[in-house]
C-alpha cells in the first residue's frame, strides 16, 4: 500500500490525513475530526471521547466502526502510531453519531 500522509484543515485545526494510492481514497484520523467536533482540549481527551463513541456504535450494531481501518501516522509526540481512520463516507456517517452543532455546519478544506 503506498500512502501519502498530509494535513487537512478543519476549524483551524489539524486532521491528520492518508492518501492510499492502491484505493485511491483519502482516510482521515477519526481521533482529531472527533475531538474538534467535540472540542476536545487535546488528543488524549480525544481519544477517550472516540473509544466511548466506538462502543456505543458498536452495541447498537453500527457497522460503520467495523469498517474502519488503523494507519500508522504522526501522533503529536513525533512517533508513527497506529490510528483509527475513515473514509469520507465512513466519517460522514460517524460525523453524524456525535451530538455537537459543528457536526452540521462544517466541511473538511483542502
Amino acid at each position: 500500500m503506498t500512502q501519502y500522509n498530509a494535513v487537512k484543515v478543519f476549524e483551524q485545526k489539524q486532521v491528520r490525513s492518508t492518501w492510499d494510492n492502491e484505493t485511491e481514497t483519502w482516510y482521515y484520523s477519526i481521533v482529531d475530526v472527533v475531538g474538534i467536533l467535540t472540542d476536545q482540549p487535546d488528543t488524549r481527551h480525544a481519544s477517550n471521547y472516540w473509544r466511548k463513541l466506538k462502543q456505543r456504535m458498536n452495541e447498537e450494531g453500527n457497522q460503520v466502526v467495523t469498517n474502519c481501518h488503523q494507519l500508522k501516522m504522526l501522533s503529536p509526540d513525533g512517533k508513527m502510531r497506529l490510528t483509527d481512520v475513515a473514509d469520507a463516507e465512513q466519517l460522514l456517517r460517524i460525523i453524524q453519531s456525535i451530538p455537537s452543532p459543528k457536526a452540521d455546519e462544517k466541511e473538511i478544506e483542502s
